[in-house]
Order: C-alpha cells, then structure tokens, then sequence
C-alpha cells in the first residue's frame, strides 16, 4: 500500500507540475480496483483488464446504452437464412498502433488467433467458426459449424478485438507485454501492481472524438483510498465505488455519481471435480451444496454490505433480465431444511470449508455475512483473503474448496453461463459436467428466436441451480464516480469505462 500511496503521490506531483507548462498534455487518472491481468485479448480474463482494452484495442463491434449491437472496426454484417455464414464489412483507412493497415487478412488473423492459441480463453466464445475467407480486401466470411446466436455480441468483446498481426508475430506468446491493437490509445508501459500508460494514437480512425492525450490506470484495491484520492483530485475517475459510499459521493458538489444495473453477477464457485480440494461431502452430494445456498439470505447481504442498492439474484442474469428464469425464484433462507439435508447426507459435526475471497473490503464483508449465516446451518467456513490474480490461478489449480468471485457480464446470456457451466470449458474451474447441460446450451446457441433460447436455458437451470457448481448471490450496480472536470462520460451496463467522447476542462 505504501508503494501504491508513493506511486500515486507521484503520479499526483508531475501531474501538478504539468499543469504549470501552456504545453501541458490532458492527462486522465483512473483509479481501478485490482490490477489486471496479462493485457492480451486472447488470454485476458479480469474486468479491470476488459476496462484497459477499451482504450486500446477496438472490436468489431460494440453496444450501446440500450444493449444494441453496434458497428465498431467493423460497418456491418449479414446473416445466410440458414445462420451458419456471417458476411463482415470492415471499416476502411483503419489503422493499428504499429502503423500496419487492418484489412481482412488482419481480422482473419486475429479471429484465427482466439481460436488456436494455446491457452485462449476467447476459443469457446467462438468455437462455432468453422473456417474464414477473405472475401475481398474488406470483407471477411465466417464459416460456422451450425448457427449461433449469441456470435455478434461475442465479438462485442475480447473476442471481437483486433490485434496486428506484425506484432504478434514478432513477440509471441509476450505480445500481451506490449499489445498492438487499433484503439484510440496506444500503450506506452507497465509496471505491475503500480500503472498502465496509454497515450492518444494520431492515426486512430475515429481521432475526432478522442479529446484526452494521456491515461494512467493505477490499480488501488483499497476503495476507501481510491475515493479519498478522487476527492483530493489525485485521481479524475474511480470505478467500483463502494455502495455505502454512495452518499459520501452525491454529497460532494466537485464529485458526480453514475449507475447502471450490471450485467454480471457475484457468485461462490464451487470445487466438484478439480483436484484433491474437491474430496469432500460439499463436492460429492448436491444435498450438501443445497444446504449451504438455504443457510444464505440474499436480501440480507445486499442490505447488510451494500445498503440495499444491489439487486439480489439466484441466476447468472438478473431478474430484470428477459432470459431470467421465474420458474426458479430466489429460495428463501431455511436453516431447518439445511439442517435436515446435511443429516440426510451424512454430514453430522461442523463441516469445514475452505473459502477464498479476493482481497477488497467489499468481498470480506460479504465473505463474513456468509461465513455467519452458514455457522447457524453447521458449516465452517474458514475465510482466506488472496490477491486477486493469485485467486483466479489457485482456482485454475483447484487449490480451493469456496471461491467468492464475480462475472462482469456479457449482453447475451451465453457470455455468462456457457463458459463456465460446460463440460472442460477453460472457465469452468470446478469440474462441473453434464452432458444434459451441455446439450440444452447447445440448442440455445442454435436458436434465434429469443423465446425458444430461453426454454432452452430453462432446462439449465433446472440441472445446474440445483446440482451445479456456482451459488449465484446478487448482481452488482455498477458504480463509477469522476470529479467535475470530466464531461461528456456514458455508462454503459457492462461496467466498461469507454475513453472516446470523454474531455477534461
């Protein structure tokens, strides 16, 4: 923390200094609540990393406010009656960061990257692509194994973005040390757990509208220190502004506050099947899983943590959301029930339990409402706070029992299940598989029309909400708070913090 506070008095200091040159450059802070991962699209996972990439690497296609898919790199595209052929126009005079031109060939190589490079997390979000032709210099055909549905809002993220081809070449399985993309940033350094520097790209395709020369992203876990650092004008903009913060931030006339019901989700991932941590009575019988979810109020929780601002939720969309299940409704809290299933499995003293918790004051206090409510049901769980990259590489490890983690969301309903409820998907860190499951999420990626996707989905809820291997809890606001200097910034409900439009007096 100290190195973090000096890093940031720092960054404070020169940024003063600046001010006091005519020639000073505008100069974005954005204080993030974790320190993303390695900054390549096809093995990134973190939604810190998701809001560095929206600086740097345009996709081809974005959404807006209202969840529409919307060109980006690319102009537009046309779906064959039968949907297993999608014709993408791109976006002529486009330019990546090396000073290569983005054609064809460039997004044919991107998209061919995600889905065979080894370790790309991008590969199952896009696995249906069969082959791609390069139809002409701007124009590329997907090719695809049978029709999926949720393929235009895949390449709405990580998967959709766009990196040179140069210089993945040239740096290999390192390109996220130093990525090339076609943003309206280009990246100029890192130094871990302290800075990400990005500075304005002159050849962006859409440079008109980028009105800020330079952004540091400093990751601070603390959110009490990232909102102390936005009042004193170290920091321009913070994301995830804690909910009992709220107040302190509509209080403050320099300071301005921006919601949006998240997409994404908070859950406890639980290990059934990855490794020597899942031998036990919770991984083995559903009975037991059951138990636990009946000894949580989730009403509580988003009341006691969050001030009631949260929206509690037993699904992996939100009860708002067309495709949430109502034939599955939120359980209440039933300790006698747990009580029963526990002695109905075989589990008669305290069980003992393992939960790791990413470190952030939020997730402890959530860890410990938990922690409390399963004691009353005879559960021990033995709360470990880790560093947050540490936390996600023991869970692809299986060194886990519990692990309290969220999904930022996606704006199709397979961006949040698919991955991660599948039989060996790379997100899928607890070893769940069903191949009942697997067959209804395939009839859901082959589906268009939104009512037939949805009694798909029902048919995974009915297996996985019962047997599987996340105890979903509540869907996060999303939070961002920014000083008065800041104009012109939208929110949109992926959590994203989208640099294009934004100007600073």
């Amino acid at each position: 923390m100290k190195r973090l506070a000096l890093s940031l008095a720092l960054t404070v200091a020169m940024t003063a200094s600046m001010a006091g040159s005519a020639a000073a450059q505008s100069h974005l802070r954005i204080g993030l609540a974790e320190d993303p991962d390695v900054l390549d699209p096809s093995l990134a996972r973190t939604y810190v990393g998701r809001i560095v990439f929206a600086s740097i690497c345009d996709k081809l296609f974005d959404i807006d406010e209202k969840l529409a898919i919307v060109p980006q790199l690319a102009l537009g595209q046309e779906t064959s009656a039968d949907g297993k052929t999608v014709i993408i126009k791109l976006r002529p005079n486009v330019k990546f960061h090396d000073g290569e031109t983005f054609d064809a060939a460039a997004a044919k190589y991107s998209l061919e990257r995600h889905l065979n490079m080894k370790g790309s997390f991008r590969k199952p979000e896009i696995a249906a692509v069969d082959t791609i032709d390069v139809v002409d210099p701007l124009t590329i055909k997907l090719n695809l194994k049978a029709p999926f549905s949720p393929l235009l809002a895949q390449l709405t993220d990580r998967a959709g973005m766009m990196v040179s081809p140069k210089a993945s070449e040239a740096a290999g399985d390192k390109f996220g040390l130093k990525p090339v993309c076609a943003g309206p940033y280009k990246f100029v350094e890192r130094v871990q757990q302290d800075r990400i520097v990005v500075e304005k790209f002159a050849d962006y395709w859409d440079k008109d509208h980028v009105f800020i020369d330079k952004i540091t992203y400093l990751p601070i876990v603390d959110a009490t220190v990232r909102l102390a650092n936005l009042r004193s004008g170290g920091l321009d903009l913070i994301e995830r502004v804690l909910a009992t913060d709220i107040k302190t931030v509509r209080d403050n006339p320099k300071l301005k506050l921006i919601k949006a019901v998240s997409l994404g989700y908070q859950g406890i991932t639980m290990n059934l099947k990855n490794g020597p941590k899942s031998d036990t009575p919770f991984g083995k019988d559903a009975r037991v899983r059951r138990a636990l979810e009946l000894a949580i109020d989730r009403d509580a929780i988003n009341q006691v943590v969050f001030n009631g601002e949260f929206v509690p939720g037993n699904q992996w969309v939100s009860p708002q959301n067309p495709y949430y299940q109502q034939a599955f409704p939120i359980p209440k809290r039933d300790v006698a029930k747990a009580n029963a299933l526990l002695k109905e499995a075989g589990v008669t003293g305290p069980l003992s339990l393992d939960l790791m918790v990413p470190n952030g004051a939020e997730a402890k206090a959530v860890a410990e409402v938990i922690q409390s409510m399963a004691a009353e049901a005879g559960f021990d769980l033995k709360i470990r706070v880790t560093e947050f990259a540490t936390s996600l590489k023991q869970a692809e490890d299986g060194a886990y029992q519990l692990f309290l983690i969220g999904w930022s969301g996606r704006s199709d309903p397979d961006g949040n299940s698919y991955s991660f409820q599948t039989c060996g998907s790379p997100q899928n860190n607890a070893g769940y598989c069903d191949k009942e499951v697997d067959a209804a999420h395939q009839e859901a990626r082959t589906k268009s029309d939104p009512a037939d996707r949805k009694k798909a989905y029902e048919k995974v809820a009915a297996k996985f909400l019962t047997e599987g291997s996340i105890l979903y809890l509540y869907h996060p606001q999303v939070l961002v708070a920014h000083t008065d200097k800041v104009e012109g910034y939208k929110q949109m409900p992926d959590g994203l913090v989208r640099v294009v439009g934004i100007k600073l007096k």
